[in-house]
Parts: C-alpha cells; sequence; structure tokens
C-alpha cells in the first residue's frame, strides 16, 4: 500500500482530479499555497495498491503541465551612484506536479 502526495498548480487541479476520479481513485484534496511564489496549489492525497502507482503517477503527469509566467522580482539597482530597491519582473516556469511516494504501514477506512 502506498500514499502519494501530489502538489498540482491549481490552474491543473480540475483537470487532475476529474481523471483520476473518472479512472476510479479515491482522492482527498487540499488547498495548499507555495513557498517560492506564494500561489495556490492542490496537495492530492491518494492511498492505493502499489501496483496502481504508476497508473496515478502518470494521469498526474499528463494532466499537470509546465508553462512560463512572469512575475515581479526584487532586485537591487544602481543609478548614478544612488543605491535603490526597483522590482523587475522575471520568468519563471510554473505548473507541473512534485509528487512525493510513501510506504503506508496501516489504512483504514472507519
Amino acid at each position: 500500500m502506498k500514499l502519494i502526495y501530489a502538489i498540482v498548480n491549481r490552474d491543473d487541479s480540475k483537470a487532475v482530479l476529474t481523471n483520476l476520479t473518472k479512472s476510479g481513485y479515491y482522492v482527498t484534496k487540499l488547498a495548499t499555497t507555495g513557498g517560492f511564489l506564494g500561489s495556490g496549489n492542490t496537495t492530492f492525497m491518494i492511498c492505493d495498491d502499489d501496483e496502481k502507482v504508476d497508473d496515478i503517477v502518470n494521469i498526474i503527469s499528463k494532466y499537470s503541465r509546465k508553462r512560463r509566467q512572469t512575475v515581479p522580482g526584487d532586485q537591487t539597482i544602481i543609478m548614478e551612484g544612488v543605491t535603490q530597491p526597483a522590482v523587475l519582473p522575471i520568468e519563471v516556469t510554473v505548473g507541473g506536479a512534485t509528487v512525493i511516494v510513501t510506504d503506508v504501514a496501516k489504512f483504514m477506512k472507519l
């Protein structure tokens, strides 16, 4: 028995959830926030048999896409001998999924 944690960008979470449940998997959905960009994510928890892990990860991978996004970046610039803070936009990769698979010692539905 395995417990799969999948941290997915909020833009992809509906498609991931729809396709996991359509494939017959039971999913717990948690609203979470990323630390780097402070943006919304969804963390899914799925507990199932070892042999189903690859199928679950494939579904998550298929519906979680990476994309480039421009975000404000903090930077200090020096102009004419004066140091001043400036916010210059930077481009970062967002999306995709972070997946963690752990062993489960005991699983019960009460």
